[in-house]
């Protein structure tokens, strides 16, 4: 493909020669000369001057550069758009593998293909083109729509519905058991029935070994275009937001809530009952307890307004040294007390000069 042709079906305006001839994308450091980059990063911009690109995807205001400039308002949805044109995922024709358990009572919509040991058990129902790969289990009473693909591996527990468009990557869990026990009168933990299936909306993505419990009561929800990565737990009857992402090894305890277009860095862990507004951002290992408003950004665990979390992490680093003048300042305190003088801070308790770098020694 000319380069021409890629930035008309991306609906950029190029800048340079567009008959290069174009083989795939790859990442500004490592691309050649007949493959595509971009930058969206400012932190990257420097290397479009080293880069061996064909092209670079950039916006507008970008400046000029020697390789020739695919300007558009989005260069790294762009860049998403140009792997799917160059990199085809492997195709799975229509079928059912005859090693597949589906009971009778099943119904498969048109077009499926359904792998090797596949199990799909009573009263499942399977929308129109789905892809239902080795291994993936579909207890009983299981509803989802079209499009949906399992990898393999996959299982999705009894009830629970899913919409259209839904991808579980391998080894995710929908509708396990949520951690509910109560202690009876002996003291001994016994376990509370997790009666409430998961829901989840369209255009949804569940990543590798994300696990998704079932409602003790009422329902687990995910709303449509979330985004849930590898090794998240979310607890039982929580609900996810609209188009909210939820990073990796990050966990919601049962019946959080969080709003639409949050974003839950990784490891960041949200407290059960608590309230997460539209549009909050918990940064990596955030921990919350408490509810928090639309639009917040939090650090640190407990949890804080970002812009104090970065104060005080600024002033963590600097208590060695704070520690070293107080002691000075107190010992020159006692000395002055023992003299019957004044003491001068200012003038007397200079801070003590920092150690000479290596590059002033040279």
């Amino acid at each position: 493909m000319r380069l021409a042709e890629l930035a008309a079906r991306l609906g950029a305006e190029l800048h340079g020669d567009g008959s290069i001839e174009i083989t795939g994308v790859r990442g500004i450091e490592d691309a050649g000369p007949t493959e595509i980059t971009f930058v969206a990063n400012p932190k990257y911009a420097g290397l479009t001057r080293t880069t061996q690109a064909a092209g670079v995807l950039v916006t507008p205001d970008f400046p000029e550069i020697s390789r020739p400039t695919l300007r558009l308002a989005n260069p790294y949805f762009a860049f998403s758009r140009a792997l799917s044109i160059f990199y085809q995922p492997p195709n799975y024709p229509p079928e059912i593998h005859p090693t597949a358990v589906i009971d009778p009572t099943a119904t498969i919509g048109a077009g499926a293909h359904i792998g090797a040991y596949a199990v799909i058990e009573s009263h499942v129902t399977v929308g129109d083109r789905a892809t239902i790969l080795s291994h993936v289990v579909l207890y009983s009473g299981v509803r989802v729509g079209d499009d949906f693909f399992a990898h393999a591996h996959s299982v999705v527990r009894e009830g629970c519905v899913l919409g259209d468009h839904v991808t579980l990557e391998n080894g995710v869990i929908v509708g396990s058991d949520g951690f509910g026990f109560a202690k009876d009168d002996n003291g001994r933990w016994q376990k509370i029935p997790q009666s409430g299936p998961v829901r989840i909306g369209d255009h949804v993505d569940v990543q590798a070994n994300a696990c998704i419990d079932r409602a003790t009561v009422g329902t687990t929800e995910i709303a449509d275009g979330a985004k849930i990565d590898n090794l998240v737990q979310i607890g039982h009857g929580s609900k996810v937001g609209e188009n909210t992402l939820v990073c990796a090894q990050a966990g919601l305890a049962g019946s959080s809530v969080v709003g639409a277009n949050a974003i839950l860095a990784g490891q960041a862990g949200v407290a059960g009952h608590c309230t997460l507004g539209d549009g909050v951002i918990l940064t990596a290992q955030s921990g919350v307890s408490h509810d928090v408003p639309a639009g917040k950004m939090l650090s640190g665990s407990p949890a804080f307004e970002n812009r104090n979390w970065l104060r005080a992490v600024a002033g963590f680093q600097r208590l060695p040294d704070i520690l070293r003048r107080l002691t000075r300042l107190e010992h020159a305190v006692d000395a002055s007390a023992s003299k019957g003088t004044t003491l001068n801070p200012s003038a007397d308790l200079l801070p003590e000069p920092s150690a000479p770098k290596k590059e002033d020694a040279k």
